[in-house]
């Protein structure tokens, strides 16, 4: 719910309030409050980067129409030419690389797009996507493209400021923490305001910092499902707690199957070697191809992969991913044009599919414009949150006193059958989100040093509060 340091009003005594009923939780209350406000304080720098960037790339999508729009749109003609001619105009534009796929123009006025890796001013992992019009072969521009979803040079940009700060595999770490702390920030923030006793929750009349704090409230407890959603499905292609989350659904039997790109054989976890650069006219060549592949039922948009070496076949896929999702692909044999394997996004394990929704909502695509319209309001609430987290901490010091902290020693006023179990469950959490784990328990280290020094000083006692 919450991402920045808040706090609530109630954590100094109020004559005029009425003491709070006696509950199982309560001694965990003052625990919740004291990591919800340092977690706040020490996140939620990485979350406004998280969020801004996620604000940009979901919209970004609209603008990549905008700017790439002569790329990327022709005039509709009367009849669209074979896919070989389309694919033989590009590369007589770009010999450089080799045809790694090819994406027939999905709609009337769409270009088709013929991507070429090894080439030598792409970057790695990157392939160079050449824009032919379908009616006439001619070739309308060629950009760097990056991912599944055709990112352009503006969206490949802002996705990669987003996911690594453009510092390659060490930048993952900082989604991967703000992905981690998200939702627990968010879960003790919302036990912090549904637990207050006293009517604090009226934004209207109030003012100073409980104003803040009601505004801070009312929009977290809004948007708490949504951050919910962004922080589980942001893990799931995280560096550590990714390759936790495919373990286990391998281990369930619910990975995501593959096509087999082998010329004979059932389905595999394989089929991405097929990715790799081969002859876009291999054998019967790509028109008997894409025949073979709509005879199977593969409406557009899809994608044909060319063999990867001499023993490989072609794989068509269908490439949508808004709703409903077309995923189904096929392996075709490059010298007899059969169909040797088929694969139904309906026959993928459940977790699979949920796994797929959850990728595609979460980066805009799934619902299209209104995904990508939520996605932004839900960037703008956790920046909201964050700015108001800070107000409050502010807010909160006396006289020139920056952020007056939570007094220490909540954790000493929780019974042992509660916080044994609690710890037990952390650490087993700790475990399989290392971001969240790590980075606790040298807050909890660093918390507990400081403490003994100021206790051994003199300077104040556990439990009370601070200056």
């Amino acid at each position: 719910m919450t991402t920045a340091p808040s706090t609530t009003t109630d954590e100094a005594p109020q004559p005029a309030a009425p003491a709070p009923s006696k509950s199982s939780w309560a001694p965990l209350r003052p625990l919740i409050l004291r990591l919800h406000f340092y977690a706040g304080v020490l996140v939620a720098p990485f979350l406004l980067v998280a969020a801004v960037t996620g604000l940009l790339y979901a919209g970004s999508f609209q603008a990549e129409k905008l700017v790439y729009d002569h790329e990327l749109t022709v005039p509709v003609g009367e009849r669209k030419l074979p896919i070989s001619e389309q694919v033989a105009a590009a590369r007589t534009a770009h010999p450089e690389g080799t045809v790694s796929a090819v994406r027939p123009s999905p709609e009337a006025d769409a270009t088709t797009r013929v991507m070429l890796s090894g080439v030598p001013s792409v970057g790695e992992g990157h392939t160079l996507a050449v824009f032919v019009d379908p009616y006439t072969a001619k070739v309308r521009g060629s950009l760097e493209q990056y991912g599944s979803t055709g990112a352009l040079p503006l969206r490949t940009w802002i996705d990669e400021f987003h996911r690594d700060l453009r510092l390659g595999e060490p930048g993952r770490l900082y989604s991967e923490l703000a992905a981690s702390w998200l939702w627990v920030i968010s879960a003790g923030g919302l036990v912090l305001w549904f637990s207050r006793r006293r009517a604090l929750r009226k934004v209207r009349g109030a003012k100073g910092r409980r104003r803040t704090l009601g505004l801070h409230g009312s929009v977290g407890v809004w948007a708490a499902a949504g951050f919910f959603f962004l922080s589980a499905t942001g893990l799931t292609w995280s560096a550590y707690a990714g390759a936790s989350i495919d373990e286990l659904r391998t281990s369930l039997g619910q990975a995501t199957p593959s096509v087999s790109a082998a010329a004979g054989g059932e389905h595999s976890g394989h089929g991405s070697a097929a990715g790799r650069a081969g002859d876009a006219a291999h054998g019967v060549g790509l028109d008997k191809v894409l025949a073979a592949a709509r005879a199977e039922g593969l409406g557009d948009p899809v994608e044909i992969v060319p063999p990867a070496d001499a023993t490989s076949a072609y794989v068509v896929k269908q490439v949508q991913r808004s709703w409903p999702s077309k995923q189904d692909a096929v392996a075709i044999d490059p010298s007899s044009g059969e169909v040797t394997d088929v694969l139904r996004f309906a026959d993928h394990p459940v977790l699979a599919k949920l796994t797929r929704w959850g990728i595609d909502l979460h980066t805009g695509v799934l619902f299209g414009l209104a995904n990508q319209i939520a996605l932004m309001l839900l960037a703008l609430s956790l920046i909201l949150l964050i700015v108001w987290g800070y107000r409050m901490w502010w807010q909160r010091g006396r006289g020139t006193a920056f952020g007056r902290p939570i007094p220490r020693g909540a954790w000493q006023q929780v019974p042992p059958q509660i916080l044994v179990p609690l710890l037990a469950g952390i650490a087993v959490l700790g475990y399989f989100l290392p971001l969240f784990g790590i980075p606790l328990a040298a807050f909890l280290a660093v918390d507990v040093l400081l403490g003994e020094i100021a206790h051994r000083r003199g300077r104040r006692s556990y439990g009370t509060p601070a200056g």
